[in-house]
């Protein structure tokens, strides 16, 4: 009898350590499981699997979802797919969707999954909406009320009339019915979107949404090491984690009265670096191997990228960060579409 079970346990165990690298490494972890004969290489079998899999971190299965590699894309459709949006309303249909997967902080990445989204859920309620652009830009009115009635960092919470008013004309030109949106705000204001356990604690508003997220390497303050750290970018401060399935940071950057710019460094390709233009210390705190929270000692910090492409896109959000919405232009662009191509009333 053990004979028979053992290559069966050995294959359980494979397929678990391919779990926690694809939780570490979304990459590493496909490659791995393919590799060993554990997942096909398939859009739909990789779709059923971040789908139904118990144990995969909602970080990594957002960020594998959103690269645009045209099997990623494949798996997004495919994905999207498995919900079943039929008789939901919007936010019920967002609520479902957000709930499997952490949205990525980069704009691309959110244009690409809520496209799905919007395609999706249009596909399950046919003539709800006149077009799907018209679902795109809703739910993207329905996420940033959500942050902005649920974010304490928010002072000025908007009214009824306000979220109606920011969604006029909306639907290829026309309104969308005040009762359709009336029930979609009271739902918002009643009860905020819930965030998947692996990122569940007090910062859960701060980081979700973020301007952007991702890998970089850190050049230590007091010993002058690189280390690789994940980080978020939000609300004009940079966080970084040792891990993406952390819940707290190790350190947080406030980006207040500081500068980026492009810095040579002999011992790292593609690194940039924040700094106080009046020389100051920047005001940064970090945590303790013990857990105490203590004032970082940089005059600036040095990152480093991967691509000299992803430096550059860290900087222009860096600099971005403190004014911008991070769905601003996306919607602002939809919308300008979706305008040029209404009929004129005339």
């Amino acid at each position: 009898m053990p004979e028979i079970l053992r290559p069966h346990l050995k294959e359980q165990k494979r397929f678990l350590r391919g779990k926690k690298k694809f939780n570490m490494d979304p990459k590493k972890g496909v490659q791995y499981l393919v590799e060993n004969g554990l997942l096909e290489w398939r859009a739909e079998s990789f779709a059923e699997f971040l789908y139904k899999e118990e144990g995969l971190n909602k970080t990594a299965i957002g960020n594998f979802l959103g690269e645009r590699e045209e099997m990623n894309l494949e798996v997004l459709k495919s994905f999207v797919g498995l919900h079943e949006f039929s008789d939901l309303n919007l936010v019920q249909a967002l609520r479902q969707f957000l709930w499997s997967f952490r949205l990525p902080g980069e704009a691309q990445k959110i244009d690409r999954m809520m496209e799905a989204f919007a395609a999706r859920y249009c596909d399950c309620n046919p003539g709800v909406f006149i077009s799907t652009d018209t679902c795109y830009i809703l739910s993207f009115s329905i996420i940033m009320l959500n942050t902005s009635l649920h974010n304490p960092n928010v002072k000025e919470k908007p009214s009824l009339q306000r979220f109606v008013s920011m969604n006029r004309a909306i639907n290829s030109g026309e309104d969308l019915p005040t009762e359709l949106l009336t029930k979609l705000y009271a739902s918002i204001r009643s009860e905020p979107f819930k965030i998947p356990e692996d990122d569940g604690n007090d910062l859960t508003l701060t980081f979700f949404n973020p301007d952007r997220e991702g890998w970089l390497l850190k050049n230590g303050g007091r010993v002058k090491t690189w280390k690789r750290r994940w980080f978020i970018l939000t609300d004009s401060c940079l966080y970084y984690f040792q891990y993406t399935t952390d819940k707290d940071p190790i350190g947080i950057i406030p980006l207040e009265n500081l500068s980026v710019r492009k810095l040579q460094d002999t011992s790292k390709p593609y690194c940039l670096e924040l700094y106080n233009p009046k020389g100051l210390k920047i005001k940064a705190c970090k945590t303790e191997n013990r857990g105490r929270v203590v004032q970082g000692k940089h005059q600036s910090y040095k990152l480093s990228a991967a691509s000299e492409e992803e430096r550059d896109d860290w900087m222009d959000a860096i600099r971005s960060s403190m004014t911008k919405d991070p769905f601003y232009d996306l919607v602002a662009l939809r919308k300008r579409k979706l305008m040029n191509n209404s009929p004129s009333k005339d």
